[in-house]
């Protein structure tokens, strides 16, 4: 592909889509994490903010898409709205408005750990959703499900272990002992289906003018702990985050245990995207999570 054709399809398409006629004057590649390559594309005072990646790829954009406007009708936490997607000379394109982001001060954290458990509040009546999307560029199938623990089991803890077996994680044993054992966990819990971020670390979280903005989702509806989990384990939320958060709608006791559970997922899900110590990792965590079940 020659992305001078990429830009005039795309500018093509912002054009048709916003009725205002755009054409690229500026471009200006910018970080676009680890999977996509990311632009700036500019047209006197107007920007937009574009992903890139191989055309093969365009559901995942579609995807991300949809899941911006299924959090933007939440009324919840502020998103980039997104413009137009597609596919141009072998690439697919996702097109979003363009933010000045910066970092999310203790303030701005404060006012996401509020508008998170508005968001949360946001219900359907089967978990799941109507798309699969991907966790990184690891497919995360959605089948909607009436019963949490069969769809934990199923297409979050039990696809990613397959996968990292698949790719010389040697935990099978152990990884299906705990998925025997994953009503244990919620013996005196029935999570609702709440609208999740699904990806809510650090990396997708800025500010823009003091408000919060999240950003790059995988978005379904599941046990909303399973997006305060992922805000632990890299960190990077302040106390006022988590203290906010549980004043809206305060957590049930047996989270601390749990958020281990919910946060395998993922760091299985970085073993089978990076290799490395994640292996060890996941196998350390399912130890301490099957030694909870005996305490």
């Amino acid at each position: 592909m020659t992305t001078e054709t990429v830009w005039a399809r795309v500018a093509e398409q912002i054009s048709a889509t916003t009725a205002v006629p755009f054409a690229v004057r500026q471009q200006r590649a910018v970080g676009g994490g680890c999977i996509n390559s990311a632009t700036v594309l500019q047209d006197g005072e107007r920007r937009f903010f574009v992903k890139l990646n191989d055309a093969a790829r365009v559901s995942m954009f579609t995807a991300e898409a949809e899941g911006l406007k299924e959090i933007t009708r939440s009324r919840s936490i502020r998103v980039p709205e997104p413009i137009c997607w597609g596919t141009a000379d072998g690439a697919a394109y996702l097109v979003l408005e363009y933010l000045e982001l910066g970092s999310a001060d203790s303030r701005s954290l404060e006012q996401l750990g509020q508008q998170l458990a508005q968001m949360h509040r946001a219900t359907r009546d089967q978990f799941g959703w109507r798309l699969d999307n991907t966790i990184g560029s690891t497919p995360q199938i959605n089948t909607p499900t009436s019963d949490w623990i069969e769809f934990w089991r199923e297409h979050r803890l039990g696809y990613q272990l397959r996968l990292a077996v698949r790719n010389g994680c040697n935990i099978l044993s152990k990884g299906e002992r705990l998925m025997a054992e994953l009503s244990e966990f919620f013996r005196s819990y029935r999570p609702v289906p709440s609208l999740l971020h699904g990806d809510l670390w650090g990396g997708n979280v800025g500010a823009t003018q003091n408000h919060p903005v999240i950003f790059d989702p995988a978005v379904y509806y599941g046990d909303r702990e399973a997006d305060l989990a992922m805000t632990e384990l890299f960190g990077g939320f302040s106390a006022r985050f988590y203290q906010a958060y549980q004043g809206a709608w305060p957590l049930d006791a047996g989270y601390e245990v749990r958020k281990t559970l919910y946060n395998l997922y993922h760091v299985l899900n970085h073993f089978n995207l990076f290799g490395g110590g994640y292996g060890s990792q996941a196998g350390r965590m399912i130890d301490r999570l099957l030694s909870d079940l005996r305490g």
